[in-house]
């Protein structure tokens, strides 16, 4: 396995802590203040189950608690959210290839909704199925009384718009759905193909319709991201009767081939008439010499300003620049590795508000995890003119992270990867990293 060893690259940011995480990578993250104190809730990436950290003092964050999920072979716990005392946690498979399962073993699908009121020791309510094999991928859950899923459903293909009324979080229901025609497996006797790029047939699905999530609402609306169909817009003034308004593809020709969700996030602003939409790239370890040679050129992956003003007819009026390339850097840019090959690197997780008030809300910035690329803030005050003004890239980890530790089911080097991105109300910036642990950091722009 190529090793990189490279430093930490910054512009512009202050690191206040970090945490080594136990050496359980995390992946999605959330948070709430509870009697004056911070806590920030992690899903693991690696393991089953939830961490819980105190960041009041995030020059030294505390690890106090680990939830274990489900102890069954394939399974993953990848996503949650924390609100209004509550804690809504996904249930979903593993990656054959990072966790050294099979695809097939077997794993528990849907949520878990917990009591979090007592702040680091969470109390199980109920447990949710959706059905339908997947389980959930993401949702939004910002307090009330609905939690709005990417999840699967008996009947329909991949992950479908689900809307789950927990006004009696001891006893969930499902108040709404929506999916794309083609979703509907009774509906069509042939279902979208395409070839499962590297032999992997979930890959097959991502050109398709199939929602990725989460769905974002914002008033009687909810902006949701779906994949190879682009950014959707929904009326859901009636939640049990979701209803189409407005669709903006943009695939093709951006993102495609061996890069993750075709339309992997859709972010409106809380109070300007735009949203942001984001693609996925891909973390380097997907991608050797011959998978370049056998794919090609990957398309552009982006990060994109919408204008919303008129919900049926959302309209792209801007791409973000390229992530700036650091005095120093090994590499001439960030899509290709000598020994590895070229390979989306791309945005991932963005920064969401979720209408929280532990959060940070600034219509005029964004904050994106680019991969390799590291954290990205850009200054989006004009948003024809979005505009990068900082960034840090972690010091390469000194280890291989994953169950599958030689790397052989994902070849690739060992390069500092960022994954999500939570800020609080304080200015404070967590950021997880793929192989690594937690950082803290504060922008000084």
């Amino acid at each position: 396995m190529l090793m990189a060893g490279k430093q930490a690259f910054s512009k512009n940011m202050e690191v206040l802590g970090y945490h080594d995480v136990e050496g359980k990578p995390w992946f999605q993250m959330a948070m709430q203040v509870v009697g004056g104190r911070y806590y920030l809730y992690a899903s693991h990436f690696k393991t089953s189950g939830w961490a819980i950290v105190d960041v009041t003092d995030p020059r030294k964050p505390e690890y106090v608690e680990f939830i274990p999920g489900p102890d069954l072979p394939g399974q993953g716990t990848p996503k949650l959210q924390v609100a209004a005392g509550i804690m809504v946690t996904a249930l979903g498979g593993t990656l054959p290839m990072l966790h050294g399962t099979k695809w097939g073993d077997p794993f528990e699908e849907g949520v878990i909704i917990w009591d979090v009121k007592d702040p680091v020791k969470p109390k199980k309510l109920s447990q949710w199925a959706t059905g339908g094999g997947g389980g959930v991928h993401r949702f939004f859950y910002g307090g009330g009384r609905y939690v709005h899923l990417s999840a699967t459903c008996k009947g329909f293909r991949g992950f479908i718009y689900r809307i789950l009324d927990i006004i009696d979080p001891k006893n969930p229901v499902e108040a709404g759905r929506w999916w794309m025609p083609d979703q509907w497996t009774a509906g069509y006797a042939e279902q979208p193909a395409g070839p499962a790029p590297a032999g992997d047939p979930q890959l097959a699905l991502l050109d398709s319709a199939v929602m990725h999530g989460p769905a974002y609402p914002k008033g009687d609306l909810a902006y949701v991201s779906y994949g190879g169909a682009g950014m959707v817009i929904l009326d859901i003034s009636d939640i049990s009767l979701p209803r189409l308004v407005g669709q903006l593809r943009h695939h093709p020709p951006f993102a495609g081939k061996l890069g993750g969700a075709r339309c992997h996030t859709v972010l409106p602003l809380s109070h300007r008439p735009y949203a942001v939409m984001t693609t996925e790239g891909e973390r380097y370890s997907v991608f050797d010499e011959k998978i370049t040679v056998d794919t090609g050129a990957q398309p552009l992956n982006f990060i994109g300003m919408v204008d919303a003003s008129n919900p049926a007819d959302p309209t792209l009026i801007s791409i973000f620049p390229y992530p700036e390339i650091p005095e120093g850097w090994p590499y001439r840019n960030f899509n290709e590795i000598p020994g590895v090959g070229a390979g989306p690197f791309g945005p991932h997780n963005i920064h969401e508000p979720h209408y929280h008030p532990a959060l940070e809300d600034r219509n005029d910035r964004l904050y994106c995890c680019y991969f390799h690329a590291g954290l990205r803030i850009y200054d989006i005050s004009d948003p024809f003119v979005p505009k990068e003004i900082a960034y840090f890239i972690p010091s390469d980890p000194e280890k291989w992270a994953f169950n599958n530790e030689t790397g052989d089911l994902w070849p690739g080097p060992r390069i500092a990867t960022t994954e999500d991105v939570i800020v609080d109300n304080r200015g404070n910036i967590f950021v997880d990293t793929w192989q690594d642990g937690l950082y803290v950091l504060r922008c000084t722009v």
